[in-house]
């Protein structure tokens, strides 16, 4: 008997290009400035979810992101990797969330959802490290949660075990299903894309993606309903909109620095006996070390 999972996704800033118009002056990201990859952690927690696929015949994956129109890239990319469908949660009443507002948006989208066994995630996202969205999803819907997962290690009667990695060691622990994931970066790759998944799904598109389309790209999705990734506004979910958004998150950015690191001094050391004596010396002295 196959399985029922959400798979959170997010497309993150990637922070390798951070520069000084990241921020803006209300202190949230600039994301235009930066360029979009899907969560790294993210693809750790899709693959997981795959393996479960590969091990259950007949497991459905959905993958749910929250954020603007484009965020719909890193629900096509699941979509060739291996997932089934997917779920944009987009509307300008969701922007400038922090983890709470995020928490509680997407929570109310799975609420939408229904059925499901599993929701995995990714530890934390790049552009906040924060880890907190998994677990509070977890708490405003009530279901267990196991958190630092580096793999399933099995699924049996409803029960599922799983093996954590944590600063002090490896443990192994069990939870009744339906439960939240969050996934290390540690845990496996995810698998590339699968080249007869990228020609089946190179065109599915958003409701808003669709809205300046040709008649016969339109006419394609009409016979082709798969393609339609599903697009939810805060109309299409149950929920209170003073908790969503700016108005609904309670973190405030006070100030925001950039820091530049510059080489100063520095010395080359050769591989020999004496240079290496010295340098342990000066570290000793100036307690670097020791």
């Amino acid at each position: 008997m196959g399985l029922k999972i959400i798979v959170l996704a997010k497309q993150v800033p990637d922070t390798r290009n951070v520069g000084k118009d990241a921020m803006k002056a209300d202190g949230t990201v600039n994301r235009a400035a930066l360029p979009a990859i899907f969560n790294p952690e993210d693809l750790n927690a899709l693959e997981q979810a795959l393996r479960l696929k590969d091990q259950f015949p007949g497991t459905h994956i959905t993958l749910l992101t929250m954020g603007p129109v484009r965020a719909a890239e890193v629900l096509r990319e699941g979509l060739f990797r291996g997932a089934d469908d997917g779920i944009l949660l987009t509307d300008r009443a969701f922007a400038g969330a922090d983890t709470l507002a995020t928490s509680y948006a997407i929570a109310c989208a799975i609420r939408k959802v229904k059925d499901y066994d599993l929701i995995i995630c990714g530890r934390q996202a790049i552009d906040g490290d924060t880890a907190q969205v998994g677990p509070q999803v977890a708490e405003k819907l009530g279901i267990p949660q196991i958190t630092y997962a580096e793999e399933v290690v099995s699924v049996k009667n409803n029960v599922i075990k799983i093996k954590r990695r944590l600063e002090r060691g490896i443990e192994v622990v069990e939870g009744k299903l339906p439960l939240v994931i969050t996934v290390n970066g540690s845990a496996a790759e995810c698998r590339p894309r699968n080249a007869k998944l990228l020609m089946k799904y190179k065109h599915s598109s958003t409701m808003s993606e669709r809205a300046e389309k040709s008649e016969d790209y339109l006419a394609m999705i009409n016979d082709k309903p798969y393609l339609n990734i599903k697009e939810w506004s805060v109309n299409d979910i149950e929920c209170d909109r003073e908790q969503l958004g700016l108005s609904g998150s309670p973190t405030k950015v006070k100030k925001i620095e950039n820091i530049v690191f510059q080489a100063k001094e520095s010395k080359r050391l050769t591989d020999g006996d004496n240079d290496i004596n010295q340098l342990m010396k000066e570290l000793i002295e100036n307690h670097t070390i020791g």
